[in-house]
């Protein structure tokens, strides 16, 4: 076990952010920290990293109950590194930034240059070396901060929206640097991401947080949207990206819509009934998951489904495949 937490509340200027009944997050794997903006990602990772105390309730690490005004703290927080989305980096070059960890852990200078050029080329940034960090792009600071946790030899590195306004080909890279830090290096790694696809390809495990507590799945699909009324008078939910669909409500104005993952059903062209809430798109990812199969599909949005393995079978789907979602009323709930 990595973390353990029981009854963990946490609140600023009395507005509730995390109310944890039990969460438990196991050692050596990458998981995914998912859900909307506020939903206490960020607040929850400041808390892991032993920077900010709850308010109430239990944390635990490697088995020890944390003790956030004990003096051992410090020798806890060597072993937890904290990645902020936007990184902050001297005004140095970027080979004395990774370095900056070993000169304070007293590493000699022959050592610490040597694991310095080994870092830098693990995040694929050789030529950097004498470069001005600060003066790098969003996706090499990324990788540069990378470089400076491991420099701290940690057992667990957080990652905070780790690809966030980052280009494709720094995503990529950076997804690599990290399962490569994970498999090889056997860090645990726990990253924040609002990008189920991204989720699905890089975490062992996901967890869903939604108003500061542990959802079930079936709260994945969660958007924010708007509810306005066609020529016609028809009430219509508009996604983000201008997805939008009919709904039953008496609700207007800004929402938050879950698109219940169970209720979602597939179909062909060719049994594609009439009734409910119907999208149209394309098969990208297929997951295997408890005897069900999570089927990512791309509607302008995408939506996960979950759907039982015999029935993916009769259906007969490969990736890529074009297919109609239905979703019954039931299957929608706005907040």
């Amino acid at each position: 076990m990595l973390y353990e937490i029981k009854h963990l509340i946490k609140s600023y200027e009395g507005r509730p952010v995390l109310d944890l009944k039990k969460l438990v997050l196991q050692k050596g794997k990458m998981i995914g920290l998912i859900g909307p903006n506020g939903a206490g990602k960020t607040t929850l990772l400041e808390i892991l990293a032993l920077l900010s105390p709850p308010d109430s309730g239990e944390l635990w690490y490697g088995g020890e109950r944390v003790d956030f005004n004990s003096p051992r703290q410090h020798k806890l927080r060597k072993k937890i590194v904290l990645v902020q989305q936007q990184p902050i980096l001297f005004t140095t070059t970027v080979f004395s930034n990774v370095e900056y960890p070993l000169k304070i852990r007293g590493s000699l200078k022959q050592e610490r240059e040597k694991i310095v050029e080994e870092l830098i080329s693990l995040v694929g940034l050789e030529g950097f070396r004498d470069a001005k960090a600060h003066r790098l792009s969003g996706g090499e600071t990324q990788r540069i901060a990378i470089a400076q946790a491991l420099a701290c030899t940690p057992d667990v590195i957080l990652l905070d929206e780790p690809m966030a306004s980052v280009d494709v080909e720094n995503q990529i890279t950076i997804e690599r640097i990290i399962r490569q830090i994970n498999r090889e290096k056997g860090i645990s790694i726990i990253l924040t991401t609002h990008d189920m696809i991204q989720a699905s390809r890089m975490a062992d495990e996901i967890v869903f947080l939604f108003n500061g507590m542990v959802a079930e799945s079936v709260h994945e699909n969660i958007f924010s949207g708007l509810i306005e009324t066609d020529p016609v008078g028809r009430k219509v939910c508009v996604l983000q990206d201008g997805v939008g669909f009919p709904v039953e409500t008496d609700r207007s104005g800004p929402v938050r819509i879950s698109i219940n993952s169970r209720a979602l059903n597939i179909r062909t062209d060719s049994d594609t009934p009439s009734e409910g809430h119907r999208f149209r798109g394309r098969l990208i990812q297929f997951a295997d998951e408890k005897g069900n199969v999570r089927v990512l599909v791309d509607v302008g949005v995408p939506l996960s489904v979950l759907v039982p393995k015999e029935e993916l079978k009769r259906l007969n789907l490969n990736m890529g495949d074009e297919v109609g979602l239905v979703c019954p009323d039931e299957g929608i709930e706005f907040f």
